[in-house]
């Protein structure tokens, strides 16, 4: 005999508790959000920068800036998630880049936020901290046999997935009349470039030496076909995550190698014993911001980019035992803390300070975006049956094989979040950073080689 009174029939007609103001009010806190933001500090954010523009300045300081990235990112990325179907397919990393990009050309975000928001991003180089803690923690995350497996085969399907794409590229851009020489250097390299800094930059400037133009011709012509290849490329790294979650063994969801078990303090989703105090994590922040030090001082001494330097040393120092498990814990928490709360502010700030949006529109030609489409396509699925081919996750091989075709960080970022691995950003670094500084000086002298003749 049940002698519960609160239960069968009894239960339905007792009347629903009394909720009092403050139960609803927490609840509303809890339950309610944009992105990671609770409802009634979003609405107080907005209220607090609205103020703050019609005074007719926003301060740049961080204190102001980080309420500001934050509130605009996540708002642009709850859009994105809202959008039917293309909402799991990309569309928060897109819309957090390029709807600000589109805001600021058409004037409809306060000159006082655009102002205050590109006189942060240029100067404190937030991204860079960004991507060390992101780098540091996902190499800490990793099994070591998988660590050192993933880099030595990884190079494989990056290798074989550029060839195919250059060929296909250049193949139907030929196709389509634009030749195979305007084709190839012209777009599909400029895809290949591994980004902006790294990539197109370098690339205009070997251009407007070889052709004898201003740089800045050349930076407009080769920018929107970096931003282009990026854009497909994170569409194709969300159809990937969709693929991923239909057929999951196809996947390791951020892990490249098959049937390793994780040594140490386990794999990142489980890692977590919840007993890391704040000094853990001061110290494991001041680990990754030390390993990007170590980075830039490679940069200086032998010209190896700081980011990649960076990944190096942390891989050493992983390979080494170089730090505690408590301390490998605290890199994952840090990580996990940038990847969920800082991803959708930094896109912001990217898709404000440097994303210019006439450019990107400027080059959207139907012969333009089928050369971009196709060779990206046939770039990522080069990776895809290459990794699997030599037993690695076709999945995320291929997601890595996005980011030969990213905005550089920036790129891999975008990349990444629209993935959902983002514990593959020191893989992301490598087809980024190092593919694409062999492809800018491969193509480069392969150029000065051929008008020479």
């Amino acid at each position: 005999m049940d002698m519960n009174p609160k239960s069968g029939a009894d239960a339905q007609a007792l009347p629903a508790p009394h909720r009092s103001a403050k139960e609803i009010w927490w609840n509303l806190m809890d339950n309610y959000k944009i992105g990671i933001i609770p409802l009634p500090l979003f609405i107080l954010a907005g209220i607090l920068i609205a103020i703050d523009c019609k005074n007719g300045k926003l301060p740049s300081d961080i204190v102001v800036m980080v309420a500001t990235f934050a509130f605009f990112g996540f708002a642009c990325g709850e859009i994105g998630k809202r959008i039917p179907f293309l909402g799991k397919m990309g569309a928060p990393a897109i819309c957090a880049t390029f709807i600000p990009s589109a805001l600021v050309f058409y004037k409809l975000l306060p000159q006082e936020v655009v102002h205050a928001t590109t006189q942060f991003y240029k100067s404190s180089n937030i991204l860079y901290l960004y991507i060390c803690c992101i780098i540091v923690g996902s190499i800490m995350s990793m099994d070591r046999k998988v660590l050192i497996q993933g880099f030595l085969r990884i190079f494989v399907p990056m290798l074989c997935g550029e060839i195919v794409g250059m060929l296909v590229g250049t193949a139907v851009g030929t196709l389509l009349g634009l030749g195979a020489f305007h084709t190839f250097f012209f777009l599909v390299l400029p895809i290949m470039a591994g980004g902006v800094g790294e990539g197109a930059i370098p690339l205009s400037i070997g251009y407007s030496s070889i052709f004898h133009l201003e740089q800045g011709v050349m930076l407009g012509r080769i920018l929107p076909i970096v931003m282009l290849g990026g854009l497909t490329a994170i569409f194709l790294a969300g159809a990937l995550n969709r693929m991923g979650k239909r057929y999951p063994h196809l996947t390791g969801n951020g892990q490249l190698m098959p049937g390793t078990d994780v040594d140490g303090v386990g794999p990142l989703q489980s890692a977590f014993s919840g007993k890391i105090d704040a000094t853990t994590l001061a110290s494991a922040a001041l680990l990754a911001i030390l390993l990007y030090m170590v980075g830039m001082l490679g940069f200086k001494l032998i010209g190896l980019p700081a980011p990649v330097g960076m990944l190096f040393a942390a891989v050493a120092v992983k390979l080494a035992h170089g730090v505690s498990p408590r301390l490998l814990e605290g890199s994952q928490v840090v990580y996990k803390f940038f990847q969920t709360s800082v991803t959708y502010p930094i896109l912001f700030a990217v898709g404000v300070a440097i994303t210019p949006w006439s450019e990107l529109m400027a080059a959207f030609t139907v012969e333009n975006l089928v050369v971009i489409v196709s060779s990206v396509v046939s770039l990522v699925a080069t990776g895809f049956y290459v990794g699997k081919r030599i037993g690695m996750h076709p999945i995320d091989v291929a997601v890595v094989s996005c980011c030969q075709s990213g905005q550089g960080g920036t790129g891999d970022v975008a990349i990444l979040t629209s993935a959902e691995r983002m514990q593959l950003m020191p893989f992301a670094q490598i087809a980024t950073r190092i593919g694409g500084a062999i492809n800018v000086s491969l193509g480069l002298l392969v150029l000065a080689n051929v008008l020479m003749k």
